[in-house]
């Protein structure tokens, strides 16, 4: 994807911040949340105004932009790219809430950090001038240093998940529970979120099931055409990146270190073995695979946007998690040839591994589920959920 001027000058500035990232990676897996240092770094480089209109001071770059930064941050640490670009996926969806709350919400700032989880497994009640909600939710990624939190509930009992809404609420109002002990992922902390019989105004909701077909507030109410960009392809893409961009990068170190690796006995550098040559070689082939399956995805989203048909979001979401699935087997594979040394926890491949475990067990790549819906959609049959 050629970029331009603008949004080089943003990727050369994280680009320069790679180093520090990959410095706090250990420490952030430790405390179970991206470390202070990271997320300040992050703010600095200006990454997380990447999805927010200028009218707010955002930069309003399109998602070609966002799949080379949310690339070059999976380089380094898959946990800390996971919470960096679902935060700039948070504020697109903070921009197809209410105008009203949009103006209030970036009056003072030109980006907001949110955690947010889609399930609807809280609640909301319709009151006079909002809803009472409360609820709890898992995988509150990014909790530990949101001032806002986006949740998912359904707002009538009656319509059940086609009445699902974001829920917009300051994060004083809810509570954190520390819940992140997990074997990958780690520095993410996606703790659960608790909210217990909270007034939310009804203009600090939006209905998801207008933000998936492309149709939020954003899309009236902001000129580019990326607010009309259906969420579920925008979601998948912030999940897609940091696992297809720490593929790339494994790939491309694994050559420098059969350079150097002698296995134990053999006398030989693993360089001169035809076997290792060829682990090199398909690790290479796969990743670009990857990596050229997401860029498709996210130039045909861009070129059909909300006019997309089911059987094309059907393709996209199949194609997504079938890059994430490939990505993986490249990071298994070259973990698998080189070496026991690997598996010190020092050494970043170990954790790239557990990560990129954990990573793909997210909703949105269950291969079988995705295949099913693309299938269905070729024939003919429409998903039976209002969140596709």
């Amino acid at each position: 994807m050629t970029l331009n001027a603008e949004a080089q000058e943003l990727l050369e500035k994280v680009r320069v911040v790679q180093p520090v990232l990959a410095a706090e990676a250990a420490e952030s897996e430790r405390l179970r949340r991206p470390t202070d240092a990271a997320i300040d770094a992050l703010e600095k480089s200006g990454v997380f105004r990447l999805l927010v209109p200028r009218s707010y001071g955002g930069l309003e770059f399109d998602l070609d932009a966002f799949v080379e930064v949310g690339l070059t941050l999976g380089e380094v640490d898959v946990s800390l790219a996971w919470v960096t670009t679902f935060y700039i996926e948070h504020n697109w969806i903070l921009c197809q809430f209410p105008e009203a709350f949009q103006k209030e919400l970036f009056a003072g700032c030109d980006h907001v950090l949110a955690p947010a989880t889609i399930a609807p497994t809280g609640e909301g009640q319709p009151v006079d001038g909002g809803y009472r909600l409360r609820g709890r939710w898992q995988w509150g990624t990014g909790s530990a240093h949101g001032s806002w939190v986006l949740v998912g509930a359904p707002s009538d009992p009656e319509l059940g998940l086609a009445s699902v809404r974001f829920f917009a609420l300051p994060r004083d109002q809810v509570k954190i529970e520390d819940t992140w002990h997990v074997d990958g992922m780690c520095g993410t902390g996606s703790n659960d979120l608790l909210i217990e019989d909270v007034f939310v105004p009804a203009q600090h909701t939006a209905p998801i099931p207008q933000l998936v077909a492309g149709q939020g507030e954003g899309a009236r109410l902001h000129k580019s055409p990326l607010y009309r960009t259906p969420m579920i392809p925008v979601l998948s893409l912030a999940a897609s990146m940091p696992i297809v961009g720490r593929a790339r990068a494994v790939a491309r170190s694994f050559q420098d270190r059969l350079r150097e690796h002698v296995r134990l006995g053999s006398g030989t550098a693993q360089a001169a073995k035809p076997a290792a040559q060829m682990h090199l070689a398909r690790g290479n082939v796969e990743a670009r695979q990857a990596e050229l399956l997401l860029r498709d995805v996210a130039t045909e989203v861009m070129a059909l946007r909300d006019q997309a048909s089911l059987a094309d979001r059907g393709r996209w979401a199949a194609s997504l998690a079938h890059a994430v699935h490939q990505s993986r087997r490249v990071i298994q594979d070259v973990a698998l040839a080189s070496g026991a040394s690997i598996h010190f926890k020092r050494h970043p491949l170990q954790r790239a591994l557990r990560d990129v475990n954990t990573a793909t067990s997210h909703v949105v790549f269950d291969l079988d589920a995705r295949l099913e819906l693309y299938g269905g959609a070729l024939l003919g049959i429409g998903p039976s959920s209002p969140l596709f």
